[in-house]
């Protein structure tokens, strides 16, 4: 069964300004006067919450690993208390997704964020339900770029891998894809979208219409 596995944060949704939020709740807790700004530091929540502390305290000369560390279950803690409030999905994301569904491809996420997290923000944004698996950066003992997190979501949203291909917006979605064996598209509409090119994956989307077309193109008809 043909099969498309997303990334979520800076690919199905923009997630940036709940993350940043968290951050800023973080660097008020220490007693830092830097805040991290939802207009131009997007691109390094939609890294992580660990990249958004090392930014902040970087800003603040006062960074270490050990803070970072220290921080970060708090910064995860305030994240999931109001993970849903400036969330949203990207235009036709779910349009698209639900196009796919139409041609006979499964659909399922591969995301770096905790597994717990991804799915209550799924669930409040109601779209949970749409796709066939959802594998979290905990779900196993290894992460993305390693290959093991996409195979169990594509198996587990009932595809074959020799049959998929993965949507996502960093070098860690391409690296995946790589490490897969798989095709890998990436999204020109998130923080780092000019930036995708160099990255050389087998597509570029600038927007979610495109998406139908590119994966009946590139995905293999049978295994």
């Amino acid at each position: 069964m043909r099969t498309v596995i997303f990334d979520l944060d800076g690919t199905l949704a923009d997630t940036s300004g709940d993350l940043i939020a968290a951050a800023n709740h973080c660097f008020d807790r220490m007693g830092i006067a830097t805040r991290l700004d939802p207009a131009t530091d997007a691109g390094t929540a939609l890294r992580g919450g660990k990249a958004m502390l090392t930014l902040g305290l970087e800003r603040a000369e006062q960074y270490s690993a050990d803070l970072v560390e220290r921080w970060y279950p708090e910064l995860l803690s305030a994240y999931g208390d109001a993970l849903d409030v400036h969330t949203v999905m990207y235009p036709g994301a779910m349009d698209a997704v639900e196009t796919l569904k139409l041609d006979g491809i499964r659909v399922g996420i591969c995301t770096n964020k905790p597994e717990g997290l991804a799915q209550s923000l799924m669930t409040r944004l109601g779209v949970r339900d749409a796709f066939g698996s959802l594998i979290g950066a905990d779900t196993l003992t290894t992460r993305k770029p390693d290959a093991a997190p996409y195979v169990a979501a594509v198996e587990r949203a009932g595809g074959a891998v020799a049959q998929s291909c993965l949507i996502g917006d960093t070098v860690t979605d391409r690296d995946t894809a790589r490490a897969a064996g798989v095709a890998c598209v990436l999204v020109g509409f998130g923080p780092a979208g000019g930036d995708m090119a160099a990255l050389e994956p087998d597509a570029i989307i600038h927007h979610f219409d495109e998406l139908p077309g590119v994966a009946n193109r590139i995905l293999p008809q049978s295994a």
